[in-house]
Order: C-alpha cells, then sequence, then structure tokens
C-alpha cells in the first residue's frame, strides 16, 4: 500500500467518523430531550460531550491534516474549484 493510499483511507475515515459521531450524538440527545426527564437529559448530555471530545474533534483535526498531505502527494494546486468550495464550507 501506498503512501498516497494509506493517507486517503485515514481522510475517509476521518469524515467517516464525523458523519457517524455526529449523527449519533444528534440522534441520542433528540432521544433524550424527547422523554422530558432532566436528570436523564443531563447524563446524556454529559456522555455527549466525552463523545464529541474523544471522536469528534479527532477527526475534525486530522481532515485538513490528511487533506493537505493529499494534495501535496497528488500535485493538487489550492487554487482548484472544488478544493476551494470544500474549504469554504469547512
Amino acid at each position: 500500500m501506498t503512501l498516497y493510499f494509506l493517507v486517503r483511507y485515514l481522510h475517509v475515515l476521518g469524515a467517516i467518523v464525523i458523519l457517524g459521531t455526529g449523527s449519533g450524538i444528534a440522534f441520542f440527545m433528540l432521544m433524550a430531550h424527547l422523554s422530558r426527564e432532566a436528570a436523564f437529559i443531563a447524563r446524556t448530555a454529559a456522555t455527549v460531550v466525552v463523545a464529541a471530545m474523544l471522536f469528534t474533534l479527532t477527526a475534525v483535526i486530522l481532515q485538513p491534516l490528511t487533506g493537505g498531505l493529499l494534495m501535496m502527494l497528488s500535485d493538487v494546486p489550492v487554487t482548484e474549484h472544488w478544493l476551494v468550495a470544500s474549504l469554504t464550507l469547512y
């Protein structure tokens, strides 16, 4: 496996973690709020904060790093329209 494919794998894995953790957190918080139990909402929120710090933050930091490495390894200029759009959206 080349370095490019390893970095690309990590980049895609980071995107999956961001999407999966984000949707999972949103679902659990929605279910907790629908219960209308303050103690349950508080416990769920505490768990959600830990999950966000462990998984989402790690992936959010990893994405620009692996993306920059992919740009360097594939000689893609930063001025590519799709890259400017994705960095703006990020």
